[in-house]
């Protein structure tokens, strides 16, 4: 079987780390994969897998017009025509789409090319975007016009960030374009964002929840000087982790939360920029981020609390993985979030009163099943590449 998956990236962030794992899993058991993607470098041992889709220049231009005309997604013309042809010359058997946004692929062409290719189709949903007439993030302002026809969105300035409002056009162009696919199956990494798809003008698929998988050998409670190194040993360690820091990751919140609390706390944030890290407080450490799964475990497995103040998840790694390495989690009542953080997910966006309070209390670990394994995901996965829609059709989570 020759399997095409299309995502923003390869083997990089969550969704390029998800592209790469099934790519592995599915070699092995004799099958030809390759992930097109669009934007940034491929790590040297994924290359075997990549076929770019354009260049920087059409990223660059397709952001512009994003930027300008509210277009995201309906760029590089001439990049999708020539990737459409190289699709027809490679002949997938499946083609598993991820994230088609992140201005590097014309979603028109593309579906043209999925309603008269007769390939078994998979999309993964890891955000709104797909339903929404401009927001990846419409719940972080809890805004539902998706449903009817989007309006006004009370979101533009958040990726993809536009200074003219052309969601209601958006909307109707894309339940036009991505409706009538004849043998496509939509994927979540969550029940919550699986709730939201049958509400939306994708109703008419077939919806699955496979969770995001995570490699439990590279995620478990480590020996660490993590703390020791940084100069706060005595202190009570609370994490913050994200791949961009911006407001919906809760940005603001984290040092707000900084100045309501005492010297016994010490905050870090992982993942920040140079320029984020330069206008940090003293009381938070700021880090830039880390492509290192064993760092990253030995930074978990140092915290004392992992906090997910973010107003915005369709499924939280981070919740899981600090979980696994030992670190109890302190998080929103987010999307996703209630799925990973159990009771300990519970809390309103931006009460901050309310987290100071949890971190008195005793906070407890989710029991974690198998269902979030890497190994799991990628058989639920290569099931669903080898049925037909017909088995599924109607199947809830």
């Amino acid at each position: 079987m020759k399997i095409l998956m299309i995502n923003v990236v390869c083997g990089i962030r969550s969704t390029g780390r998800i592209c790469t794992d099934l790519a592995e899993v599915l070699e092995k058991e004799g099958h030809e994969v390759k992930i097109a993607y669009g934007r940034e470098d491929v790590p040297e041992q994924f290359g075997k897998y990549a076929v770019r889709i354009g260049s920087r220049f059409d990223n660059i231009s397709h952001g512009l017009k994003a930027r300008l005309t509210d277009g995201c997604g309906f760029g590089s013309v001439r990049a999708t025509k020539r990737f459409i042809e190289w699709v027809k010359e490679y002949d997938p058997d499946v083609i598993h789409l991820h994230n088609l946004h992140g201005y590097y692929i014309n979603v028109e062409i593309l579906f043209d090319y999925l309603k008269t290719c007769g390939k078994r189709v998979i999309w993964t949903l890891h955000d709104c975007w797909a339903f929404t007439g401009h927001s990846a993030t419409c719940d972080a302002v809890d805004c539902t016009r998706w449903e009817t026809g989007c309006y006004d969105c009370p979101n533009l300035k958040e990726y993809p960030a536009s200074y003219s409002d052309h969601s209601s056009e958006n909307w109707h162009k894309k339940k036009a374009v991505f409706s009538d696919v004849p043998d496509m199956t939509i994927i979540t990494p969550s029940r919550w964002l699986a709730g939201l798809v049958r509400e939306s003008f994708l109703q008419e698929y077939p919806v699955e929840v496979i969770y995001n998988g995570i490699d439990t050998s590279q995620f478990y409670p480590m020996e660490s000087d993590f703390k020791e190194r940084l100069g706060i040993k005595d202190k009570k360690m609370l994490l913050g982790v994200a791949t961009a820091w911006n407001e919906m990751k809760g940005f603001s919140d984290y040092l707000k939360l900084a100045d309501m609390l005492d010297e016994k706390y010490r905050i870090v944030m992982v993942g920040l920029t140079a320029k984020q890290i330069d206008s940090l407080p003293p009381s938070i450490i700021g880090l830039e981020k880390t492509n290192s799964p064993k760092e990253l475990a030995m930074i978990y497995s140092a915290a004392d609390i992992l906090l997910n103040l973010s107003y915005c998840e369709s499924f939280s790694m981070i919740n899981i993985e600090a979980q696994l390495c030992g670190t109890p989690v302190i998080s929103y009542k987010t999307g996703g979030c209630v799925e990973t953080g159990g009771n300990n997910a519970v809390i309103e966006k931006g009460d901050l009163e309310a987290v100071k309070e949890a971190l008195e209390g005793n906070v407890s670990i989710q029991v974690i099943g198998k269902e979030i394994e890497k190994d799991t995901m990628t058989s639920r996965y290569i099931e669903v590449y080898t049925r037909g829609t017909e088995t599924v059709s109607g199947r809830t989570e």
